[in-house]
């Protein structure tokens, strides 16, 4: 069960949904997050004034390897765990009320779906960036029979915030233990009743395998699932990366022709500027070769008259 938050019934439910959602958050964190993450969201409480919260978070305990990645299962797989609630209240029922065979089987059925969810929880860790252990992974498998077994166990995990591994109550069957020998029938069974409740036995036995069999297909379906997401997201990737260098070499391209038509641009002004002076230039050189030309006239209108009066 969930706990509520210290800031008394007058705060309304704003405190208890702060303090629930930071409890949320921490168990979602990996481990070796996990303590600088807590203080943090403590501090932060406490500065607020919420007293209580800050001591509840503060007690909020750095969960297992085991303990995180059972609890990422719970959180990334809403509908698979709900099922897999289901079948645990229905193997519970079924053990309650089937035959020795029948338990054998069902426990066959159950080591499968706990081995399939097992592998499924390693691969959400890993692709966490945490990889499991052969150790953790057990404590996993043991966490999940202790779902089906307990139910307890199961309101525990189904709450996402498990700090240790959890473990199959010892009256439950394992998944290896021989199954208890069948009670002898009452005195006086007739054989049409007796015939009514192995009819009645082999159609729950029936219905059992069916939702067992839904299970099995249904994980090895998100399995696939999975696969291709993967598969899916290494192409997105690989588009990234091209795309992205793709991106750099037009930036590249681009910051060289700024850089060019920047240099064409000085070219431009510098040239611009001599062509100018070039021109006024020319002008003066051209009012030069007129003033020369009319002094070289009067000159020679002059030795002209000269030469006249010395004749």
């Amino acid at each position: 069960m969930r706990r509520k938050s210290g800031k008394g019934a007058e705060a309304g439910n704003s405190g208890e949904a702060s303090v629930e959602s930071v409890l949320d958050e921490l168990y979602a964190t990996p481990p070796p997050e996990f303590v600088a993450r807590r203080e943090e969201r403590a501090a932060a409480a406490r500065t607020a004034g919420r007293k209580e919260d800050a001591r509840l978070i503060h007690a909020a305990r750095r969960p297992t390897l085991a303990a995180w990645a059972a609890n990422l299962l719970a959180r990334s797989e809403p509908e698979e765990s709900r099922r897999f609630l289901e079948l645990g209240r229905e193997l519970r029922e079924a053990h309650r009320s089937l035959d020795p065979a029948g338990l054998r089987e069902l426990s066959a059925q159950r080591r499968r779906i706990v081995t399939a969810l097992s592998r499924q929880t390693a691969r959400l860790a890993e692709e966490a960036g945490h990889r499991l252990s052969q150790a953790a992974l057990r404590e996993v498998e043991a966490t999940l029979r202790a779902v089906l077994a307990d139910p307890d166990a199961a309101e525990r995990w189904s709450g996402g915030r498990l700090a240790v591994s959890l473990t199959p109550p010892s009256e439950f069957p394992s998944d290896t233990a021989p199954a208890a020998p069948a009670k002898p029938e009452p005195a006086g069974t007739t054989a049409p009743a007796r015939s009514r409740a192995k009819d009645e036995l082999a159609d729950r036995r029936r219905k059992r395998r069916e939702e067992l069999a839904g299970a099995e297909r249904e994980a090895k379906e998100a399995d696939e699932r999975l696969r291709d997401t993967r598969t899916r997201r290494k192409e997105a990737e690989e588009l990234l990366r091209r795309t992205r260098e793709e991106h750099d070499r037009a930036r590249d391209e681009v910051s060289a022709a700024e850089e060019r038509l920047r240099a064409a641009r000085e070219d431009l002004d510098r040239t611009g500027r001599e062509l100018k002076e070039a021109q006024e230039g020319a002008r003066a050189a051209g009012g030069a070769v007129t003033g020369a030309e009319r002094e070289a006239r009067t000159a020679a209108r002059r030795v002209d008259r000269l030469a006249s009066r010395g004749r």
